[in-house]
C-alpha cells in the first residue's frame, strides 16, 4: 500500500459521505481543497469533486500537481482518466462560472488539464475512461453551452468579467471538428478559454486542419501531431511553416509519407531547405518524429538548421544511407538523444559501424532505443551487446521483427539483466517459432502463424533469467502489433471506417479503371 499521512485518511473519511461532505464544504480551509480533491478522485467521488471545483477558491487548478505524488498521499493519479471524476470536474468548471452566491470570491485564473496522462491499464472503480479526444470533445461542448447560457439569462455583471485561461491538449478528428471549430471560434466571449498546449490531429481534411491550427494560436503550442490520416505533403509543410510561427514548438510529429527525395525536383530540394530553415527558428524543438518519409541523403539539409540539440527522434521507415546515419553520428545531435528509433533500416548490413559511434556517443543520455525490424541476426548479437553495455541510463529497449532465435535471445537477455536502469523490453517471437524459410520483414498475414506454445515456453524462459538476476522490476513482452497507443485506442473506430471507406473507394476506382480497360 502507498503511504498516505493522517492528514489524507482524514481527508478520505470527509469526502466518502457525499452528502454531508458537499454541505459541509462552506465551513473548510481553502488551504484543504487539493487534499479533498485528491481524495475524492481516489475514490471516485464525482458529486463531492464536482462541488469542490465549483466553489474552487485558488488562484490556479493544476491537474498534473494536485494528483500527482503529494506528501499527504504518495499514489500518482495523474493516469486515471475516470470518467465519473473527470466529468464531474469539467462540470465543476462550467458551474464555478454560472454559481454567483459563491461565499468565495472568485480568484481561479489558470486551469491545467495537460498534466493528464492516458495509459493502458485503468484502475479506477468505474473502469470507464475519458481520453484525450473524449476531454477536447466535451470541454468544447462545455464553453458552446455556457455561451448560449450566457446568453439566454440575466446573468449576473460579474460573470462576464471571469476569464479563466484552461490549458489543455487538444486532439480533433473529422468527428469533433465542427465543435471544437465553434469554442476555438468563440472563445474571446467565453468566461472559460480553452489554451491549446498540444496539438494532435487525424482523419482530417487539410483545408480544415489549416483552418483549425490558426484558431489554436500556434503561438503558444509546445507540441505539434499531424498524424495518419492527414494529408499533409512536403509543399503543405512549407505553406504551414511560412504561414504560421511556432515559437514554443518543442515537439514535432509529422505523417507517413511528408517527404519523398525519390520524386526531388530542383523546386523540392529549394522547399526542403526552407523547411529545414523554419525548424532553426524554432529554437524549444527537441523532439522530431519523422517516420515513413523517404528522406535519403537528406537528413542533414533538414537538420544542421537546428539550433537547439534534438533529445528525441524518430526516423523510423526513412531509408536512410550511409551519409544520413554518418551525419547523425557525428552532429551534436548524437550526444543529446534521450530517444531514437531508428527501425526498418537494416543497420547490420549497411552501417555497422556508424551505428556503434552514434550509439556511443549518445549511451550516456540514452534513455530508449527502438530496432525494429532492423534485420539484426544471431550473428550480430555480440556486437549489439557490445553497443548497449556502454548505454548504462537506458530504461527502453524494443527490438521487435528481428530474426533472432531462441538461443540468441537468451544471450541478450542475460546482458540486458546489468543495465541498472532496464524497465521494458519489447523482443520479436523467435525465429525458430515460425516456419521454416520464413521471411523478414514478415507480412501482417503470417505475423501470428507461428508455434505459440514453443513461444511460450521460450518467454517463460526469458522472464526466468530475469527473476535470477533479480530483475523482476523489468516488464518483458511481445505487442505483435506495435505499443499501445492511447490516441489511436480512443477513435479506432473513425480510423477503422475512414480505412474501409478509403479502401473503398481505391476499389471503386480499380474497378472503374478496369471496365474502361475492357
Amino acid at each position: 500500500a502507498t503511504m498516505k499521512s493522517l492528514r489524507f485518511i482524514s481527508a478520505e473519511a470527509f469526502v466518502s459521505n457525499a452528502e454531508f461532505a458537499r454541505k459541509s464544504l462552506r465551513g473548510v480551509a481553502h488551504n484543504l481543497f487539493p487534499l479533498l480533491f485528491k481524495a475524492s478522485y481516489l475514490l471516485e467521488q464525482g458529486e463531492v469533486i464536482h462541488d469542490l471545483v465549483e466553489n474552487w477558491p485558488l488562484v490556479d487548478f493544476n491537474m498534473g500537481k494536485l494528483l500527482g505524488t503529494t506528501v499527504d498521499c504518495q499514489e500518482d493519479l495523474s493516469h486515471r482518466t475516470c470518467s465519473v471524476c473527470l466529468e464531474s470536474c469539467l462540470t465543476g468548471l462550467r458551474d464555478y462560472v454560472l454559481n454567483h452566491p459563491s461565499p468565495y470570491v472568485k480568484r481561479l485564473k489558470v486551469v491545467d488539464l495537460t498534466g493528464i496522462k492516458d495509459v493502458e491499464v485503468q484502475f479506477c472503480e468505474c473502469k470507464k475512461t475519458m481520453g484525450r479526444w473524449a476531454r477536447t470533445q466535451l470541454l468544447s461542448k462545455l464553453c458552446l453551452e455556457l455561451l448560449v447560457y450566457l446568453q439566454q439569462t440575466q446573468c449576473n455583471p460579474g460573470t462576464f468579467e471571469i476569464s479563466i485561461d484552461v490549458l489543455i491538449d487538444l486532439f480533433v478528428t473529422e468527428r469533433n471538428y465542427e465543435l471544437v471549430a465553434q469554442a476555438l471560434l468563440k472563445k474571446c466571449y467565453c468566461p472559460l478559454k480553452i489554451c491549446c498546449v498540444a496539438f494532435r490531429s487525424d482523419n482530417l481534411a487539410l483545408q480544415k486542419f489549416f483552418y483549425i491550427i490558426k484558431l489554436t494560436d500556434p503561438s503558444l503550442l509546445r507540441k505539434l501531431e499531424i498524424v495518419h490520416n492527414v494529408r499533409l505533403e512536403m509543399e503543405h509543410l512549407e505553406i504551414l511553416f511560412n504561414s504560421m510561427h511556432f515559437p514554443l514548438l518543442m515537439s514535432l510529429t509529422l505523417p507517413a509519407r511528408t517527404f519523398n527525395v525519390r520524386r526531388f525536383t530542383a523546386t523540392d530540394e529549394r522547399m526542403l531547405t526552407n523547411i529545414g530553415e523554419k525548424m532553426g527558428e524554432m529554437t524549444q524543438l527537441t523532439e522530431l518524429s519523422i517516420s515513413f518519409s523517404i528522406l535519403t541523403g537528406r537528413i542533414q539539409k533538414l537538420l544542421s538548421p537546428l539550433k537547439t540539440p534534438l533529445k528525441m527522434l524518430d526516423v523510423s521507415n526513412c531509408s536512410l544511407n550511409h551519409a544520413d546515419m554518418a551525419y547523425l553520428a557525428n552532429s551534436f545531435h548524437a550526444n543529446h538523444l534521450e530517444a531514437l528509433d531508428l527501425s526498418g533500416h537494416n543497420i547490420p548490413d549497411l552501417y555497422p559501424s556508424i551505428f556503434f559511434k552514434l550509439l556511443s556517443h549518445s549511451s550516456s543520455v540514452l534513455r530508449s532505443l527502438t530496432l525494429e525490424d532492423c534485420n539484426i541476426q544471431d550473428t550480430h548479437v555480440n556486437m549489439l551487446i557490445l553497443a548497449l553495455s556502454r548505454c548504462q541510463k537506458l530504461q527502453e529497449f524494443k527490438f521487435l521483427g528481428n530474426p533472432l532465435s531462441s538461443q540468441a535471445l537468451k544471450h541478450l537477455f542475460t546482458f540486458l539483466c546489468e543495465l541498472p536502469m532496464l524497465k521494458n523490453v519489447e523482443f520479436p517471437v523467435p525465429r525458430d517459432c515460425y516456419p521454416i524459410g520464413i521471411t523478414y520483414p514478415i507480412d501482417d498475414a503470417s505475423l501470428c502463424r507461428f508455434d505459440h506454445q514453443k513461444y511460450e515456453s521460450v518467454a517463460e524462459e526469458l522472464n526466468l533469467i530475469l527473476l535470477q538476476a533479480n530483475r523482476e522490476d523489468v516488464k518483458a513482452s511481445t505487442p505483435l502489433f506495435g505499443s499501445y497507443d492511447a490516441a489511436v485506442q480512443e477513435t479506432n473506430n473513425e480510423l477503422g471506417a475512414y480505412l474501409i471507406k478509403s479502401f473503398k473507394e481505391t476499389l471503386e476506382k480499380f474497378t472503374t479503371s478496369l471496365n474502361k480497360m475492357s
